[in-house]
């Protein structure tokens, strides 16, 4: 198939951890036979095109450079509102996105070939945009999270129904996100529900590499260690995890706790961290070329998700995979669609949202038998090495696009 994307994140160079994702399902589908061109919106330092490993990025401009507020995770403040600057950029990124997919799709006419499919990634705002082609071309939308969270706001709602109406597939990483979109009325017959996927021969364990960031850190060799990695956002959960740090802390005086990542709390979970701050570390973003050895570092992975209070919730975060393919247990919240992946008993632990006292209680049980942790942390490298190559979930995605094809061909 040739594969048109439209995203507003994409990796930005090597290590970018903006829209990881995204990039790995492109070289997936490349690399199974597929041509894929991904338009996103220019941002510092972003090239008009390059070559990807096969894929094909080209950027557009849509307003004078202090006004490209929109990508790259900058548009949301805590996660939870839309920041007052990247409300105003909307519509001139709906603008501009529109008049570079029309472009590249005229492009494609006049050398002789033609799309099969276009994807918007982010059905707010992506799937507005794509859905104004469906007379050229399939469309599809791709749902991530915090775009269900804005595709049901009172204001989005009448605009994400009519995109909705226009595209022939949905797929999304999370039976949760699939259920709200359907629930905004679009035909749970031509939904799917796809997990992430992951490198696993990037993220892999090499315990002759474990004491990399132990050293950086402070960390001693033979200390238990927890990572997790993520925005500093509420729908992250952090904050439940912080909740019981005291007793996570007595429980083991020599477990180090490391969260990795920036955000709008950051300096919040900081000063609440304070009194522990010989074991609590915040090494901030750790770009990817650095990021296996985190994981390499630990011992178990955690990631406390919540919804926030507004509503918005992750799909599967990829660090989840990351850390299974490492080789960790994962702690986590039975929520939305981390169960695809983590397994209760088997390759992980998984907690019900916000209860502090029950996730505390998984992490001293797995630090109490790190035989059993390890175990678990090798049945989540078979499972990620098994069923979640990017070139397994790239098929599952093709089979989607069919499906948008299909309805284009039987109302066309």
């Amino acid at each position: 198939m040739r594969i048109l994307f439209l995203t507003q994140t994409y990796p930005r160079f090597d290590g970018d951890p903006a829209g990881p994702f995204i990039r790995e399902l492109a070289r997936g589908l490349v690399r199974t036979g597929d041509e894929v061109t991904v338009i996103v919106p220019h941002a510092r330092d972003v090239a008009a095109a390059w070559d990807d490993d096969g894929v094909t990025v080209k950027s557009f401009r849509y307003a004078p450079e202090r006004l490209e507020l929109l990508g790259y995770s900058r548009s949301l403040q805590k996660d939870e509102t839309m920041k007052g600057g990247a409300l105003l950029s909307a519509p001139l990124y709906l603008l501009g996105a529109r008049r570079a997919v029309g472009s590249e799709l005229r492009l494609a006419q006049r050398q002789g070939r033609s799309y099969d499919l276009l994807q918007g990634h982010w059905v707010v705002p992506n799937g507005l945009v794509v859905s104004r082609f469906s007379d050229r071309v399939a469309v599809a939308g791709g749902i991530h999270g915090s775009d269900v969270f804005m595709a049901e706001k009172a204001a989005f709602r009448p605009l994400a129904r009519h995109a909705l109406g226009r595209l022939g597939a949905i797929t999304g990483c999370s039976p949760e996100l699939v259920e709200r979109v359907c629930a905004l009325g679009f035909p749970a017959d031509r939904s799917q529900v796809i997990p992430y996927g992951i490198d696993s021969a990037l993220f892999s364990p090499d315990p002759s590499r474990r004491n990399i960031w132990r050293q950086k850190l402070g960390v001693p060799e033979d200390a238990p260690m927890i990572v997790s990695v993520g925005r500093m956002a509420t729908k992250k959960g952090y904050q439940v995890l912080l909740d019981g740090l005291d007793q996570l802390m007595a429980a083991d005086e020599t477990v180090h706790l490391v969260l990795a990542g920036a955000g709008d709390r950051l300096e919040e979970f900081q000063r609440r961290a304070a009194s522990h701050r010989d074991r609590v570390h915040f090494p901030g973003v750790v770009y990817r070329d650095t990021l296996p050895d985190l994981y390499r570092a630990a011992d178990i992975f955690c990631l406390p998700a919540v919804h926030d209070p507004k509503g918005n919730v992750d799909g599967l975060p990829n660090v989840i995979l990351e850390g299974m393919a490492s080789g960790l247990p994962v702690v986590a919240t039975s929520i939305s669609g981390i169960p695809l992946a983590v397994e209760e008993g088997k390759n992980g632990r998984l907690v019900p949202e916000g209860d502090a006292e029950q996730l505390i209680a998984a992490l001293i049980d797995l630090l109490s038998d790190l035989g059993s942790a390890d175990r678990m942390g090798q049945a989540g490298r078979e499972k990620a090495v098994a069923e979640l190559s990017w070139d397994c979930v790239a098929g599952r995605y093709r089979e989607a696009y069919g499906l948008a094809v299909e309805h284009r061909a039987r109302y066309v």
